[in-house]
């Protein structure tokens, strides 16, 4: 009996259903592309970054769909951003599970609980990340994220259903997106060659099976920073993303005492509301606190140094504890005693400089926190950004930062970069591009606020570089006209 005839009689012995899963497990292998093969060795995550229209979800909704229609009785879960992403995508759409998985081999799809449950028992789940609780208390074999990248609250969804992959000998997760240079994304880059396995795929490497007019559009994003993004899954420097660049601050030797300063603000942006330390991002908003001092630069240029910074989450009694201490800092150069005392500091007590200004933001928290103050003889400035974004407000302090006018301590230990404690300032300044784009942005919001103060009230131009030029003198000799 020949090989042709054996597997005849073998395939005629099979039942229809194991038939249909054969056709369709060669059909996907035959036609599949490098980039959806699932890697090889030993991993818990499969971290498919790839380009618009590259095959993402066609690859994971394949890959769950045989895992869960080879292994019977089991338990698999689908996220996706949004609750419409969840079924118009991964379950309904022309590349999700329902198209992609023989009709014959499903049992039932609830559409309202979003649910596939296949004949052998196995049972596919929709639960939308817009809701991180919800994945408390489902347990899973496995399952498939869909541009995780995406995601609202990235960070605590991912940690709670993580928590919920405990059934089986080893549960896998296919993480599929087109990446963003966000906290969720970066971590688990880290952990690459470990529990994480990634592919990379660009949209050229499907364009085949896309549109015929789909080349020529994207073709005109070609060389732009959103098309090594969206086209070919770069993950991008966050810093390039944002408005404000790293190298327009300037840096304040360290070996150089600090100038005279002019004028001190001290601006906090307040977090302890009911808000603040909710769950819903399971991770709270800090309080943040930004100091500018003003002083003529080099040159007579009008400048503005950052003397402190930082940010804490703090309920409200701790917060006026630590408002009030902050306020008896003394940031300028303090006057040398004439003569040294045998004990104590070399300074006058009564030198230096403390903060003129106290700057809070007219918001809930703000508001609460300069009532209270204001009852213990502390007197505050309020701001009050009316109906400006957040970026339109980054956007009207950019020309100071690009002028050149705001400075930085230099780090004593690492040369030519900012002190440690200034550098998540920075970080935010640089790497906020609009709302969402960064994780907490509560130093920026305390730093702009402080600038946006000093900015509006004339004490630095933001326009202009060089000081003004000088009257044009009149040496005529003067006469009177009305003279005989």
């Amino acid at each position: 009996m020949d090989d042709t005839k054996r597997l005849a009689e073998i395939w005629s012995s099979l039942p229809p259903h194991e038939r249909q899963i054969v056709e369709w497990r060669a059909k996907w292998i035959q036609t599949r592309l490098p980039h959806q093969i699932p890697p090889g060795g030993d991993w818990t995550i499969w971290l498919l970054l790839a380009g618009r229209g590259a095959g993402k979800t066609r690859t994971a909704a394949e890959v769950l769909g045989s895992w869960a229609v080879m292994q019977p009785g089991t338990r698999w879960l689908v996220s996706a951003p949004t609750y419409g992403d969840l079924l118009g995508v991964c379950f309904e759409g022309e590349s999700g599970l329902l198209n992609s998985i023989p009709r014959e081999l499903v049992e039932t799809f609830n559409k309202s609980d979003v649910e596939i449950r296949l004949r052998n028992g196995s049972l596919i789940k929709g639960i939308t990340a817009e809701k991180p609780e919800r994945f408390r208390g489902p347990q899973f074999h496995g399952g498939w994220l869909d541009e995780l990248a995406a995601w609202q609250y990235a960070d605590e969804a991912f940690d709670l259903l993580m928590f919920g992959m405990r059934l089986g000998a080893q549960p896998r997760l296919i993480c599929t997106t087109t990446p963003k240079p966000n906290q969720i994304i970066r971590k688990l880059l880290t952990r690459e060659g470990k529990d994480v396995k990634v592919t990379r795929a660009t949209t050229y490497d499907n364009l085949a099976n896309l549109a015929p007019t789909f080349r020529d559009q994207i073709l005109r994003y070609e060389g732009t920073t959103i098309g090594r993004q969206e086209i070919h899954a770069e993950v991008i420097n966050p810093e390039e993303m944002g408005i404000i660049r790293r190298s327009w601050f300037k840096l304040w030797p360290h070996d150089r005492p600090l100038p005279e300063l002019e004028f001190i603000v001290m601006s906090l942006d307040t977090a302890f509301t009911e808000e603040t330390g909710a769950t819903t991002r399971g991770d709270p908003d800090y309080s943040a606190c930004a100091v500018w001092g003003l002083f003529e630069g080099p040159k007579g240029k009008r400048s503005i140094i950052l003397l402190d910074c930082w940010q804490d989450r703090l309920g409200f009694p701790d917060l006026i504890k630590r408002t009030k201490t902050e306020l008896k800092a003394v940031y300028a150069p303090r006057e040398r005693a004439i003569m040294k005392p045998m004990f104590g500091p070399s300074y006058m007590e009564e030198s230096g400089r403390k903060p003129d200004v106290l700057l809070i933001e007219d918001k809930g928290s703000g508001i609460s926190l300069r009532q209270a103050l204001a009852r213990e003889g502390i007197i505050s400035a309020v701001y009050n950004p009316g109906r400006a974004r957040k970026l339109d407000r980054l956007h009207a302090i950019s020309p100071v930062v690009a002028n050149g006018h705001v400075w930085v301590v230099e780090s004593d230990k690492l040369p030519g970069q900012p002190r440690t404690w200034a550098q998540p300032l920075i970080e935010q300044m640089c790497t906020f591009s609009g709302e969402g784009s960064i994780d907490h942005d509560d130093l920026m919001d305390a730093a702009v606020q402080g600038l946006r103060y000093i900015v509006d009230r004339d004490m630095i131009n933001t326009t202009k570089i060089d000081p003004r030029d000088p009257t044009p003198r009149d040496d005529r000799p003067k006469v009177n006209p009305y003279a005989a």
